[in-house]
């Protein structure tokens, strides 16, 4: 999933080595000049189940992977934001919506494609939304509606499923791993 780094971003040392540093146990990219190791650690993804009389707000990607799919607004953490924030972007960006009453639903764990992935719930405020950049359509869906077949990512199966069997979780925070389908490779997992 990542890219192999070229150069050590310590010393710009072209010299990199990938292997097990002393005092560690897993292999890394190690500068073979000054010694700096690189970590490549988990993505971090937050999105929203927004709701408004009953309907939950799906977005139809219009963006790869999984282009003309639906899915709930979600995205990848920027730099120097918190979660919540997160989840409130990409509700603005995908969608156009702003969330009311905010509470953490579900946190996942993604590990065959390195991503944490942490649901929210709220209500979207108003009503209102319109698609974003990201999304072709978004559209209000009652729950007998939802478009099973047509749903981009196991992530957002699981937390619809869990949401539609528990309602909104009352301080509830549901936890789990989703691992990929069997012959389905880590690429066609990626959920933001």
């Amino acid at each position: 999933m990542y890219a192999k780094p070229l150069y050590c971003p310590q010393c710009g040392a072209g010299s990199l080595e990938y292997r097990i540093p002393p005092g560690d146990t897993k292999r890394r990219n190690l500068c073979g000049r000054c010694g700096y190791i690189i970590y490549q650690n988990p993505l971090m993804v937050a999105g929203a189940i927004l709701e408004w009389e009953g309907k939950i707000l799906l977005c139809k990607r219009a963006i790869k992977p999984k282009f003309g799919l639906w899915t709930l607004p979600a995205g990848f953490m920027e730099n120097h934001e918190t979660v919540e924030e997160c989840a409130r972007r990409e509700c603005m960006e995908e969608a156009n919506a702003e969330i009311e009453d905010i509470q953490l639903f579900s946190l996942y764990s993604l590990p065959h494609i390195s991503q944490i992935y942490a649901m929210y719930y709220g209500t979207l405020a108003g009503g209102k939304t319109e698609p974003g950049p990201e999304s072709s359509r978004t559209e209000l869906i009652a729950p007998e509606d939802i478009p099973w077949d047509a749903i981009a990512f196991d992530v957002i199966r699981a937390n619809l499923e869990l949401y539609l069997e528990h309602g909104p979780g009352n301080g509830r925070v549901h936890t789990g791993t989703i691992a990929p389908h069997p012959g389905a490779g880590a690429q066609a997992e990626n959920s933001a």
